[in-house]
C-alpha cells in the first residue's frame, strides 16, 4: 500500500512537470512568433530575410530604418515589459493568496504612474529620472498600503480595500497633474497613461532590460518560497522560512520590475492582473508558475499590440486592448468572490 502511494505521488509529479514543460515551451514558441510578427508587420511588409540581415548588422535601404528605429525597440519594450508585468502580478497574487492582489488593482501601478507623470509634466524629465522615481514611488506606495491596512491582525481583504482606495487617490493626483501640466506635454502623458509601445526608443530600454535580466531570476528562484507563503504565516514559519525577509525580497523585486516596466511603456492595463491566473489555468498547481506567468504577460502585450495596430481601421494603444480583455474578467472575479464571501 505504501509503495503504491509513493508510485502515485511520483507519477503525479512527473505528469505535472511534463505539463509545465509543454505549456512553457508553447508559450515561448508563441512569444517568438509574435516577436517575429512585430518585426515583419507594419505599413510596409519586408521579406523575412531582409529583416534578418538587418538584425545581423547589414544596412538595407528603407528596411534598416524601419526595423532598427521603430519595430525592434517596440518589440523589445513589449517583450521585457510584458515579462516584468507578468512576474510581478503573479508574485503579489501568490504571496497574498488572492487573485485581486494584483499591482494594478491595489494601487502599486498607480503609485509608479503618479511619479512618472510628475516627472514628465512638472520636471520635464525622462529616462533614468523617471525610472528611479517610479521605483521609489512604487516602494513607498507598498509601504503605505501595508501601514494603513495593518490592524491588530493582518488581513488580505483589508489590504486590498486600502489598495483600491490608494489607487483612487493616486489617480486623482494624476488627473490634477494633467490639469496643471503644460499643454504641449499633455498629449504625450496621456498616450503614456494609456499604456503604449508607440515611440519606444532603444536608449530608453536599458534600465528595464537590465532589471529584468538581473531581478527576474531572483524572483523566479524565490518561487518555491512563494508556494510556502501560500500555506499561511504560521505554517511557513513552522517550515523554517524567514517570512518577513522573504516577503521583503519578493516585494522589492516585484515592485522594481513593475515600476521599470511602467516607466518604459506606461501602465498597460490588466497584464499583471491576468497573467498569473491564465498561467495557473494552463499549467496547474504543484510547480512555480513565475516563468509561465511572465511568458503569458509577453504574449498578452505583443498580441494586444498587434491587434491594436492591424485589427481595426484606427490604431489603438496596447493598453486599450488589454483593458478590454481584462475588465470582464475583473467583474467576473469580483462577482464570484462576492458569492463566496471572500471580498470582505
Amino acid at each position: 500500500m505504501m509503495n503504491q502511494s509513493v508510485t502515485y505521488i511520483v507519477k503525479g509529479r512527473r505528469q505535472r512537470r511534463y505539463r509545465w514543460i509543454l505549456v512553457t515551451g508553447l508559450l515561448l514558441a508563441l512569444a517568438c512568433l509574435l516577436s517575429c510578427g512585430m518585426l515583419l508587420l507594419g505599413s510596409t511588409m519586408y521579406p523575412a530575410q531582409d529583416v534578418f540581415h538587418v538584425l545581423m548588422g547589414e544596412d538595407i535601404s528603407g528596411v534598416s530604418f524601419a526595423v532598427e528605429t521603430i519595430r525592434l525597440p517596440r518589440m523589445l519594450a513589449g517583450l521585457f515589459a510584458g515579462f516584468a508585468f507578468g512576474i510581478s502580478g503573479h508574485t503579489f497574487q501568490t504571496m497574498l493568496r488572492n487573485p485581486l492582489a494584483s499591482p494594478d488593482v491595489i494601487g502599486i501601478t498607480a503609485g509608479s504612474s503618479a511619479a512618472a507623470v510628475f516627472c514628465i509634466l512638472i520636471l520635464h524629465a525622462s529616462g533614468t529620472v523617471v525610472s528611479i522615481a517610479s521605483v521609489i514611488s512604487g516602494l513607498i506606495t507598498v509601504l503605505l498600503i501595508y501601514i494603513f491596512s495593518k490592524g491588530k491582525t493582518f488581513s488580505i481583504g483589508r489590504l486590498i480595500l486600502v489598495g483600491i482606495g490608494m489607487q483612487a487617490m493616486l489617480n486623482a493626483l494624476v488627473s490634477y497633474l494633467l490639469l496643471v501640466g503644460a499643454q504641449q506635454d499633455i498629449p504625450s502623458a496621456l498616450r503614456w497613461l494609456n499604456g503604449s509601445l508607440n515611440g519606444s526608443q532603444m536608449d530608453e530600454l536599458p534600465p528595464l532590460m537590465i532589471t529584468v535580466l538581473f531581478v527576474a531570476p531572483i524572483v523566479i528562484a524565490l518561487g518555491k518560497h512563494v508556494s510556502i507563503l501560500e500555506l499561511g504565516e504560521e505554517a511557513a514559519t513552522t517550515l523554517g522560512l524567514h517570512t518577513d525577509r522573504t516577503r521583503m525580497m519578493l516585494i522589492v523585486g516585484a515592485v522594481s520590475l513593475l515600476a521599470l516596466a511602467t516607466a518604459t511603456t506606461g501602465p498597460i492595463a490588466f497584464v499583471a492582473f491576468l497573467s498569473g491566473p491564465i498561467a495557473k489555468r494552463l499549467v496547474g498547481v504543484g510547480l512555480s508558475n513565475a516563468i509561465p506567468a511572465g511568458l503569458v504577460g509577453v504574449n498578452l502585450v505583443l498580441g494586444a499590440d498587434l491587434i491594436g495596430q492591424f485589427a481595426f481601421e484606427v490604431r489603438y494603444p496596447v493598453g486599450v486592448i488589454t483593458g478590454i480583455l481584462g475588465a470582464p474578467y475583473l467583474i467576473f472575479l469580483l462577482t464570484r468572490m462576492n458569492r463566496k464571501g471572500n471580498v470582505s
